[in-house]
């Protein structure tokens, strides 16, 4: 009898399992986070599913302005964002906005990592840093 105990509640744990119900990313925190090395910081951000965006508002925390070459993310239904602000001056922030033409869909899970290569200065050479989104469309 103790094995057949065994064997219900072995079952029971993996049907919720397969159906996703003990799913971690469920349970995971939103949160936009950017490599703070780069001297970038991912202030906040937002995402629409009327207008099938995600917005990203970035900081500079460098002492100088630094030009944005592209700020992408690897989700392949949306395109490279446009800076409001760019060259973006030292300690100053700006909304990046990626356009998600394919559409986003309220109440979807948003887990991507950021891309954003720039250059310190007029004549500094090209970097780049990376980061994570993960967030739910409203």
């Amino acid at each position: 009898t103790y094995g057949l105990a065994i064997l219900v509640v072995v079952i029971s744990i993996g049907a919720l399992a397969y159906m996703g119900v003990l799913n971690p990313e469920k349970f995971l925190p939103e949160k936009c986070l950017i490599v703070t090395s780069s001297g970038m910081f991912c202030k906040d951000y937002a995402t629409s599913s009327s207008a099938d965006t995600i917005t990203l508002r970035i900081k500079n925390i460098l002492s100088e302005p630094i030009d944005f070459l592209s700020v992408g993310i690897d989700t392949p239904a949306c395109s490279t964002a446009t800076c409001a602000a760019d060259p973006l001056g030292a300690e100053n922030e700006t909304d990046c906005i990626l356009s998600c033409p394919a559409g986003l869909t309220s109440k979807d899970r948003v887990k991507a990592t950021i891309t954003i290569s720039y250059r310190e200065g007029a004549a500094g050479l090209e970097k780049s840093t990376t980061g994570t989104l993960q967030t739910v469309v409203p």
